[in-house]
């Protein structure tokens, strides 16, 4: 197997659990579901540290990614 197949499928994996992870942190703040959210936002978070730890995304992108799911997850708390 070509190195580059090899990093491929690596980076797909850690984006895929990326991808999931704010995908249910998002599905949570619309069915209005704080306490999940705020869970599955560590989860969120703790996935967007390691794939910009592995390089898969920019550490800028990942403070972007986070600042802006910490945000959302904030104003819902504070709308209940």
């Amino acid at each position: 197997m070509r190195v580059t197949d090899r990093k491929t499928l690596k980076n797909r994996k850690i984006k895929g659990v990326l991808k999931n992870a704010v995908k249910q942190t998002k599905e949570s703040l619309t069915a209005g579901k704080i306490e999940d959210a705020q869970k599955s936002l560590k989860a969120a978070i703790k996935a967007i540290d390691k794939a910009a730890q592995k390089k898969v995304i920019k550490k800028n992108t990942a403070a972007r990614k986070k600042s802006r799911l910490n945000a959302m997850v904030k104003k819902i708390a504070l709308k209940k």
